[in-house]
């Protein structure tokens, strides 16, 4: 529906604005100075209409003079501001989208709220097909590296925030496990001889009574005990024109700041920028020379192009010059991921990126701002070089991010971690992973350790959520000629196995973990009903083909249901809420 309807959307909305503001005595005035913008995303199908948009609206007032002649065309209404109570993480994304009608036309006719992106918009995004359902008897095997980014959750929030409905956010940015591995959940902690604590569910489905949901939850093991290792810290900083705003080279400052202020334990911290060119600002400070490290932070200024290839180098020698045996070797790197000079295409940003990480250095991506924003490519590089990906939109995502986790997202304990799935067709009939698209692998590479999985940091968390069909149930699809002695069945759903390495090991270890009927329970825990809430809401907001009847209205009235919340799954709710209303 929604693929189908942007283009219709982006019509509409253009001859309601167009009237409105004419309605308001725009007639005969000057032409105007902010059009209606280009698509946020390079498959929305209304790119075309945006020259109609724009000949409909010559001759209406300027953003600024509009915006202050009539209430018909003005800021968000106060409905709309009152959504953003301060929750956890939120400090400085409300006076943002406050801000927004700087950038774009805003409308508010009878609780109707629509905002155009900004004309100049080229953030760019990449996801394959949504996973479809598999027959457990055809294909039992499910296969995928596991994946803690969570990148997706906080950029689709901020264009939320902006005043972004549900056909303007693009369906390539919305990855249902970065959003489900945002928050945090009550798993099993690993065992003293283990990697790894696993926690398993089946309930039924909330959004097919014919389907169940199988929640299958993995903490890593934390023996940090909030202290580092000794490490050895390269901050890559984007410097070039692109990251001259508020939400991105001041924000970057002040989240690495907050980091520095932070730190615990030994080490040494160096900094490399990158924009015409490339430039070592500090090399090897003791990591308790907090001050000298904090001013060379604020010292830095934005310009020039971005030659990011050149500033990757540069990092990697800094970090091979101050390898610590033993210790944590890692990259942090900023930036909006506008590369224009050198390597800037994503397959060749991988083969550049692969062909470091078997130094033993690992590397955190962190995204800023909006515009020109290219989530592909910084994906593409965290998923390949080892690493982590998050998106900081506020000062409070840096300090989650950065501080509250830091532990888990600058300390490895598992790198090449693979999860495969074998479901047993004698109790499961079908199943479908939800997420996941970009970190899917073939069944035969999970013991080949020569193919790549995730990292997982410190007490990091990964949840998987697949949607299955068990045996009996009038969705499952019965086989004529394919035999499946049930009576001599176990009833097992599924085995769990994962494999990882240990960070300075290249063989890799093996766990395994059986989901059987013991795990079923008739009404969903607190874990697995949230989670089932976020993959529904990532659902709405890329048109999944699998999202039935769900609606904004019943995550509300679920997350009501809910006894054990906080600070971020409250903002959580707070978004559903915006959408619901712009629905």
């Amino acid at each position: 529906m929604k693929k189908n309807l942007r283009a219709l959307s982006a019509v509409l909305t253009t001859v309601v604005t167009a009237t409105t503001i004419a309605g308001c005595g725009a007639a005969g005035r000057q032409e105007q100075s902010s059009a209606p913008s280009e698509a946020v995303n390079s498959k929305a199908p209304y790119d075309s209409h945006y020259e109609e948009a724009e000949s409909a609206t010559e001759g209406a007032l300027p953003v600024e003079e509009a915006a202050n002649s009539d209430a018909s065309v003005a800021a968000p209404s106060a409905d709309y501001e009152s959504a953003f109570a301060p929750a956890a993480g939120s400090e400085n994304r409300l006076s943002a989208a406050k801000t927004m009608t700087e950038q774009s036309v805003t409308c508010d006719f009878d609780d109707f709220y629509y905002a155009y992106p900004e004309k100049n918009n080229t953030e760019s995004y990449d996801k394959p097909d949504e996973n479809g359902f598999f027959m457990a008897m055809g294909q039992p095997l499910s296969t995928f590296a596991a994946d803690v980014d969570t990148a997706s959750y906080a950029n689709v929030r901020r264009m939320i925030e902006e005043g972004y409905d549900a056909m303007m956010i693009p369906s390539e940015a919305v990855r249902p496990e970065e959003f489900i591995n945002y928050f945090s959940y009550d798993l099993k902690p690993a065992g003293k001889r283990d990697k790894f604590g696993v926690t398993t569910e089946v309930a039924p489905c909330p959004w097919n009574e014919d389907h169940d949901l199988l929640f299958v939850g993995v903490k890593a093991e934390d023996k940090l005990d909030g202290v580092l290792p000794k490490s050895n810290l390269v901050f890559l900083i984007d410097v070039s024109g692109s990251m001259a705003s508020p939400n991105k080279l001041d924000l970057l400052k002040k989240s690495f700041i907050d980091l520095v202020d932070n730190l615990p334990g030994e080490g040494c911290v160096s900094i490399v920028t990158y924009a015409s060119r490339e430039e070592v600002v500090l090399e090897g400070a003791d990591m308790q020379e907090k001050g000298r490290i904090k001013r060379a932070i604020r010292s830095l200024e934005a310009s020039g192009s971005t030659a990011g290839e050149r500033g990757m180098e540069m990092a990697y020698e800094v970090a091979k010059d101050y390898f610590i045996e033993g210790g944590n070797n890692r990259i942090i790197m900023a930036t909006d991921g506008d590369l224009n000079v050198g390597i800037s295409d994503p397959d060749d940003l991988e083969k550049f990126i692969k062909g470091k990480k078997e130094d033993g250095i690992f590397l955190s991506v962190l995204g800023f701002g909006e515009g020109n924003y290219k989530d592909d490519r910084l994906e593409r590089l965290a998923d390949c070089g080892n690493g982590n990906y998050s998106y900081i939109d506020c000062v409070g995502e840096g300090r989650k991010v950065l501080v509250e986790q830091m532990s888990s997202t600058l300390v490895t304990v598992a790198k090449d971690v693979k999860f495969q799935i074998e479901f047993n067709p004698a109790v499961v009939n079908s199943y479908r992973l939800i997420g996941y698209e970009n970190r899917q692998m073939d069944a035969v590479d999970f013991n080949n350790d020569k193919k790549d999985g995730g990292e997982i940091g410190s007490g990091h968390c990964v949840v998987a959520l697949y949607e299955i069909v068990t045996e009996g149930s009038r969705s499952a699809i019965d086989l004529k000629y394919q035999h499946n002695d049930k009576d001599h069945a176990s009833d097992e759903y599924a085995t769990i196995k994962i494999r990882y390495k240990e960070p300075e090991e290249d063989a890799s270890k093996l766990c395994t973990y059986v989901v059987d009927r013991d795990n079923y329970r008739d009404t969903a825990s607190e874990n697995l009903t949230f989670a089932g809430l976020v993959a529904e809401f990532a659902m709405l907001l890329s048109d999944s083909d699998y999202s039935n009847d769900i609606s904004y209205r019943d995550i509300i009235n679920s997350y009501r249901q809910l006894e054990e919340t906080d600070d971020y799954k409250d903002e959580f709710i707070s978004l559903v809420r915006l959408m619901d209303k712009r629905s």
